[in-house]
C-alpha cells in the first residue's frame, strides 16, 4: 500500500477547519514549524510518522485517520501506543 501525501495532507486540512483552528494553533500544539503544517497540508513535504502523530494529538484524532481515512483505534489506546513509540531508542 503507497501512501498518497495528497489525501493525507487533505484529510489534515479538513479536521483542522472541523475544530475551526488556524495552522499556527495547530503548529503551536504539535511544535512544529508554522510553515512545516501548509507545506504538509498542500503535499510538498512528506511529514515522518512522529510528525503525523504530533498533529493527530493536536487535532485529537488518531493517525489512521490521516493515513488512511478512518479512525480504528479508540483516542486513549493509540495514544498508549503513541507513547511507547515516542520514548524508543533508535538504533545508532
Amino acid at each position: 500500500m503507497e501512501l498518497n501525501y495528497a489525501e493525507i495532507g487533505k484529510r489534515i486540512a479538513r479536521r483542522r477547519k472541523e475544530l475551526g483552528l488556524k495552522q499556527a494553533e495547530v503548529c503551536e500544539r504539535a511544535g512544529i514549524n508554522d510553515k512545516y503544517l501548509s507545506c504538509i497540508e498542500r503535499a510538498t513535504s512528506i511529514p515522518s510518522l512522529e510528525v503525523v502523530m504530533r498533529i493527530a494529538i493536536a487535532l485529537d484524532t488518531t493517525p489512521d485517520e490521516f493515513l488512511i481515512g478512518s479512525v480504528f483505534l479508540k483516542s486513549d489506546e493509540w495514544r498508549d501506543v503513541a507513547e511507547l513509540l515516542r520514548n524508543m531508542n533508535l538504533p545508532s
